[in-house]
């Protein structure tokens, strides 16, 4: 395990881990917002344009392969029919004020007065801290780069969503490069990861990538040629296959603790403190089925 050792005590990676996903619903709950539909909606953005669009748009009017390589795990084929015309008809500025503004209501609406508290504006200034840690070396991080680019808002609960984004971008581009360093392209990826037992189930995981039955069947095969899954017609993770997994997700951890690291251990343990009662009413109303579970 890699620890850092900062002024507030060394931080492990598993400390991290949990102040990440104790706040991870917290940003997380913009992609099941019925404030941010109709905020897109209104934009002529719908369907998959509504989180491929939102989320990309801090890059710019990027190509669509643009979009499509940071955007690993989903279909090529969904991404640049998403993105194809979206920017003539819905430039980024705008869907980042739609997004900008959904936060906020959405938020408002299920937390009420939690947002003007202490604890709240607390929260912020702690992932404030850790998400602007980071910030003179972005190399490899272009979806991190793309969101730490842009102005911090001013009130506190707005300044703490902020954060979240740009954190979760951070460990996120980690985990692409932890991917690609194993070989794994977006869908073999998921199928590993559909079977960790602490993912999904594997229908879940390919709707919401837009991947087709054959399309997975195929990874599936060749993830059995590698020798990372059992030839059962109900295929696991081989011993080979689990190693390599628990591989990516070291590499994961370890890639995304510098920002942590500048918190120390009793930071990372104040903010996971002070995420949870932030974190859970947002998963309650929006996402349910995850609450502080990793989206």
């Amino acid at each position: 395990m890699n620890h850092h050792d900062t002024a507030g005590g060394s931080v492990g990676a598993g400390q991290a881990r949990r102040a990440w996903q104790a706040l991870e619903p917290y940003h997380a709950m913009i992609y099941f917002s019925p404030e941010a539909m109709a905020a897109y909606e209104e934009l002529g953005v719908k369907d998959w344009a509504a989180y491929f669009g939102p989320r990309a748009a801090a890059m710019g009017p990027v190509s669509a392969e643009v979009v499509v390589a940071t955007f690993y795990n989903f279909n090529p084929v969904a991404v640049r029919a998403a993105v194809l015309g979206l920017w003539d008809s819905a430039p980024p500025e705008r869907l980042l004020a739609a997004r900008h503004t959904a936060v906020d209501a959405t938020v408002r609406r299920v937390l009420g007065e939690a947002v003007n508290s202490p604890e709240t504006a607390r929260a912020a200034e702690l992932a404030r801290r850790a998400a602007e840690a980071v910030a003179e070396d972005v190399s490899g991080r272009p979806l991190y780069a793309a969101h730490a680019a842009l102005p911090w808002p001013e009130e506190p609960h707005m300044v703490l969503w902020h954060a979240q984004t740009r954190l979760r971008e951070y460990r996120g581009d980690g985990h692409v490069a932890a991917l690609v360093t194993e070989g794994l392209s977006g869908l073999e990826a998921l199928v590993t990861h559909a079977l960790t037992g602490t993912a999904p189930p594997a229908k879940v995981l390919r709707a919401t990538r837009a991947w087709s039955d054959q399309e997975w069947d195929g990874a599936v095969d060749r993830l059995r040629e590698r020798g990372w899954l059992t030839g059962a017609s109900d295929p696991e993770l081989t011993p080979e296959g689990r190693r390599h997994r628990e591989r990516i997700e070291e590499t994961t951890d370890r890639l995304a603790l510098a920002p942590y690291a500048a918190l120390g251990a009793d930071g990372c343990a104040e903010l996971a403190d002070l995420a949870a009662p932030l974190s859970g009413p947002l998963a309650e109303a929006l996402m349910p089925w995850r609450r502080s579970k990793r989206p």
